[in-house]
């Protein structure tokens, strides 16, 4: 559990730099899936 490691408060990264990843991990995904997607399309025609 790596979660355990960081229990202390001062070494949490702040709030908005979390919230940046976990918004750049969701465009990452969508980005992945707009690929496929456009892959599979093309592919179809």
């Amino acid at each position: 559990m790596e979660g355990m490691l960081w229990s202390d408060p001062e070494n949490e990264p702040p709030k908005e730099l979390r919230d940046t990843q976990e918004m750049l991990r969701r465009l990452s995904v969508l980005m992945a899936v707009a690929m496929v997607l456009t892959m599979i399309v093309l592919g179809l025609r």
